[in-house]
């Protein structure tokens, strides 16, 4: 599925007009695919009190064909927020409502239109679309207090829930908090990115006529990971493959107190398929690995005071890195000390094989960021907020209000496929491109999912996989994995070794 920017999204239109589709038949589809959702809520729920906020615009005249088609299920009050109707077809729409529907302006009728928000089993904001900028006005934000305040009533926004910024997902300050999303066509970067998405609730993406092949054919700024992986399957194996055709994995991970991360990335490394897993770790977590884990080769190796991997231990590492691997993992559990930081600095500077940055390897390469730039080898780092901040120099706020842009200037300038963890995790390319994961759920944000993941991307590059097609679709089966644990064990109680169980049955 593709994220579109506003602007893109009325030149869709546009071309789809010169189709021979009139913005009549347009607005009339969008209007029934959200009062198709609205009734079968209302039948369900039993809901008797149906309340439409309708703007001045086309937003608006999707809100007038809505009350019209529910009228015929339901009681209907129309509150038209502004002025009269200010386009052709938002005024055609609102004089074909029936006499049935209750019809006040806001302006003119504040305490009645509120008690109406107030009684409303179900609101329906049908205010802004996808071009509204900055903030609500006082009197619009007020009411729409008065919306959001009534926890009775089923919210759904029509396109976007009105307040937010359609291309920044920004707020300036209330919106509209809806628990449906009906969109049209397309995702739109505030459906994707966060805080916004919150706002949205249940996303729905319903075509109001528009071909496909208009919208495949237009510029758009993400790609859905499961578009993507869709149309680019893991390739076949061929029967006779051996353990050296399936890849070989180099593992530099773990310290004293930290043996579960560098586990969980090998656990995840294995059931991704790779050949042979070689674990390069600390001598005192070697014998608590190996009892757990016999697959993976073991090269335990000298350690500091504090348990870390010793820096004298550089040459055998970048000799196993340039010539024992086809790909190598940086990072789980590793340890953050100014010789751990040197070491991570030496090796990425040496590596020519692709390689997988995580965690303390990337808390590592804070001071020593330029190293990405000199590397030959193919990089995949992936941070979860917090290392991002760090790695920039910023704070977690200023990432998380900005992550597409973030991630895709930061992937563009060092050269590298940068995976931004969260909800709705980013994969930024460094020719640009940047794919968004719409599988997981919150229940994956426990301690360990990360090294889970990281283990899966190494995997696959050490399989043959490019860093681009590696990244997205580790993501992606990494999402899935969560999404079938949260649905056998709930959010709250799974685990990240419970997806690295569901890689058993995943593929």
């Amino acid at each position: 599925m593709v994220v579109t920017e506003s602007d893109v999204m009325k030149n869709i239109e546009m071309i789809a007009v010169d189709h021979g589709i009139g913005m009549d038949s347009l607005m009339e589809n969008a209007g029934t695919k959200v009062a198709d959702l609205a009734a079968k809520l209302i039948a369900e729920k039993k809901l008797r009190n149906v309340c439409i906020l309708c703007g001045s615009g086309n937003n608006g005249g999707d809100g007038f064909v809505i009350a019209r088609l529910l009228s015929l299920v339901c009681s209907v009050k129309v509150i038209i927020t502004g002025s009269e109707p200010k386009t052709e077809l938002a005024r055609m729409n609102m004089e074909l409502l029936p006499d049935t529907v209750d019809i006040l302006y806001y302006s003119a009728h504040y305490y009645e239109c509120i008690g109406i928000v107030r009684d409303a089993d179900m609101i329906i904001d049908a205010v802004y679309g996808i071009g509204f900028r900055g903030a609500l006005s006082a009197e619009i934000a007020d009411l729409f207090g008065f919306c959001n305040d009534n926890k009775r009533a089923v919210r759904i926004a029509v396109d976007l829930p009105s307040g937010i910024e359609c291309d920044t997902g920004r707020i300036g300050g209330l919106c509209f908090a809806a628990h449906y999303t009906v969109t049209f066509t397309a995702l739109k970067p505030l459906h994707v990115l966060y805080p916004s998405a919150d706002k949205c609730g249940i996303i729905k993406v319903e075509s109001v006529g528009i071909p496909e092949s208009i919208v495949k054919n237009s510029p758009y700024i993400m790609l859905s990971t499961d578009e993507f992986v869709a149309n680019r399957p893991f390739p076949q194996k061929k029967a006779s493959a051996h353990k050296g055709d399936n890849g070989t994995l180099l593992s530099v991970c773990g310290s004293y107190g930290m043996a579960g991360a560098a586990m969980m990335s090998a656990e995840a490394a294995l059931r991704m398929g790779v050949g042979m897993l070689k674990m390069a770790v600390p001598e005192s977590i070697y014998p608590i690995m190996a009892a757990r884990l016999p697959e993976p080769v073991y090269k335990p190796l000298a350690q500091s005071k504090d348990g870390m991997i010793h820096i004298d231990e550089y040459g055998k590492l970048i000799d196993l890195m340039t010539k024992g691997c086809s790909a190598a993992l940086i990072g789980c559990g590793l340890g953050q000390s100014t010789s751990i930081s040197s070491l991570v600095a030496l090796l990425v500077d040496g590596a020519v094989k692709p390689l997988v940055i995580d965690a303390d390897g990337i808390n590592a390469l804070c001071k020593n960021i330029n190293v990405l730039k000199r590397s030959a080898a193919p990089i995949v780092l992936t941070p979860h907020p917090g290392e991002m901040a760090r790695l920039l120099g910023t704070d977690v706020g200023k990432v998380q209000s900005d992550r597409y842009h973030i991630a895709r200037r930061f992937a563009l300038d060092h050269g590298v496929t940068l995976v931004l963890k969260g909800a709705n995790t980013l994969v930024a390319t460094p020719n640009g491109r940047v794919y968004v994961n719409l599988t997981g759920n919150n229940g994956m944000g426990k301690g360990g999912s990360g090294d889970v993941l990281a283990g899966m991307i190494a995997s696959l590059l050490a399989q043959g996989m490019d860093t681009e097609s590696a990244a997205v679709s580790a993501v992606y089966y990494h999402g899935l994995a969560g999404d079938r644990c949260a649905e056998k064990f709930s959010a709250r109680a799974m685990l990240p070794t419970d997806m690295i169980s569901e890689l058993k049955t995943l593929f």
